[in-house]
């Protein structure tokens, strides 16, 4: 597929996005920017939720990963599901009863005018990197084939790219989304069934045959249960999946906003539930994509792709769609499922960065009308080109398969909002506000201290995904020391 074709296909499908944000941004204010008016439909909200939360780096990084650690990612995901279920039946009633517009309004409430910030500042961390790691990866597929064929720049290639989400967001923010989404993750779900399809037609394998196959037994270990110290051991992957799931989605004001357009807490929790249960198995999905894409490079002699002359795992899935001999059916709906994914997660991040730097830091709701819009416009530019300066620096520093430093990340940027809100929710205590960014700063130093224990001190232990839960009982025996008599 030439690059030619590949630029005119993402026109096209950025122009159903422009014409998706024309009908939902109009006559649209702050109320429906942040809320959608919370009038959406929950089974509408359910099926988007699938590629914001799946993203670029479950559509490329997770196949990519197969090869390194089979289907252990799997254990992860069923930790998501128990995490799903607590977000439903704990913190959303919580969100929906204070009626909040930025869900660590909560912490202000309880605590005071400090703590709410820290918990913004946290979350607004998180969600630059996340957002960056995510988009950074439809980057360098698009600059590996299109933009260096023509020698423009990948600095020129990531402006492009944050430019396209801005125009279709600026106007009708969450409501735009909520629609987007959904179109996005029909896309993507499409381009991995299709992938699958024309890579088992081509090894000459039905469905069946591949799921009975010998090559796949290589590959699709789910559990591992004889090594404790392991880093991939089932009781740490299942106990870090779900805290990163009530962190990443629960204490984040870009998952819960969506949430938060429903129309009551009972659609709300029928939508997390619903969209918990299918997670599952479209992860398992993207995994057996995974495993088939490397038996079919080994099959045919193609090699992992190299970016500045690494090896990128993340490369093979677009490798073999788009250069490959699988026809221009796969590679259309590659390039559709790549974008779908990767801007589905990204146009939602600037979204929620624009809501919580609007409400948690220019107290935006206590400004008067004429100046609330300036103000909201103003902040998406900067949110935007915030962005841009992240993600070019990430392909200076990055080394890893991006998922694993996305969850890393996690574990040491999202601990203190974990331990802010369980203290919150489970004591009756008040604390010494004022300490309250001292107790989550230490947190976080502390946590990135143990990480970097060598496993021989530690009598061979490989600490994993664990350490965002330790990282939120570090910040709550923090508070519990500050709490007020």
């Amino acid at each position: 597929m030439q690059p030619i074709h590949i630029l005119l296909l993402i026109a096209i499908y950025f122009g159903i996005l422009l014409l998706i944000s024309y009908f939902t941004g109009k006559n649209a204010g702050n109320d429906a920017f942040f809320k959608a008016n919370r009038q959406s439909r929950w089974y509408v909200v359910a099926f988007g939720m699938i590629g914001a939360s799946l993203s670029g780096v479950t559509f490329i990084s997770v196949p990519g990963w197969v090869e390194a650690s089979q289907f252990s990612y799997m254990q992860v995901v069923f930790g998501y599901l128990a995490g799903y279920f607590i977000i439903a039946y704990v913190l959303m009633p919580i969100y929906y009863k204070l009626n909040v517009t930025s869900i660590y309004q909560y912490l202000e409430q309880r605590f005071g005018i400090v703590s709410y910030k820290t918990g913004a500042f946290f979350f607004f961390i998180s969600r630059v990197l996340g957002a960056s790691f995510r988009l950074y990866l439809v980057a360098i597929v698009l600059q590996q084939y299109i933009f260096d064929e023509w020698k423009i720049p990948f600095e020129i290639t990531v402006i492009l790219s944050i430019l396209l989400i801005w125009i279709y967001t600026y106007r009708g923010g969450i409501k735009t989304i909520v629609w987007t989404d959904t179109l996005q993750t029909l896309f993507m779900l499409l381009a991995v069934g299709m992938a699958i399809y024309y890579i088992n037609d081509q090894i000459g394998w039905s469905f069946s045959e591949l799921l009975a196959s010998e090559e796949l037994k290589s590959y699709n270990k789910i559990f591992f249960l004889d090594n404790f110290l392991a880093k991939n051991h089932f009781f740490k992957s299942f106990i870090g999946g779900m805290f990163i799931t009530i962190c990443m989605t629960g204490l984040d004001q870009d998952m819960m906003q969506k949430n938060l357009t429903c129309r009551n807490i009972k659609e709300a929790q029928k939508n997390m539930v619903s969209f918990s249960l299918v997670l599952i198995v479209v992860n398992f999905i993207f995994l057996l994509l995974g495993a088939l894409l490397f038996i079919y490079a080994e099959r045919f002699g193609i090699s992992i792709p190299a970016m500045d002359g690494k090896a990128k795992t993340d490369l093979l899935f677009p490798e073999i769609a788009i250069q490959g001999e699988l026809g221009i059916v796969l590679a259309i709906s590659f390039i559709l499922g790549l974008v779908a994914a990767a801007y589905s997660s990204a146009d939602s991040a600037l979204t929620s960065l624009t809501t919580s730097f609007c409400v948690d830091f220019l107290n935006i709701e206590k400004k008067n009308k004429e100046h609330q819009t300036v103000i909201r416009k103003k902040t998406h530019i900067g949110m935007s080109i915030l962005l841009i300066l992240v993600i070019i620096v990430f392909k200076h520093v990055l080394t890893e398969n991006v998922i694993s430093n996305l969850l890393t990340v996690a574990t040491y940027t999202y601990g203190p909002l974990l331990g802010l809100f369980a203290f919150g929710i489970f004591t009756k205590y008040k604390i010494h506000d004022t300490y309250t960014w001292i107790v989550a700063l230490a947190s976080v130093l502390i946590i990135i201290g143990i990480s970097k224990i060598p496993a021989e001190l530690l009598w061979g232990y490989q600490i994993g995904y664990e350490l965002l839960p330790l990282n939120g009982l570090i910040t709550f025996i923090g508070l519990v020391l500050i709490r007020r008599k």
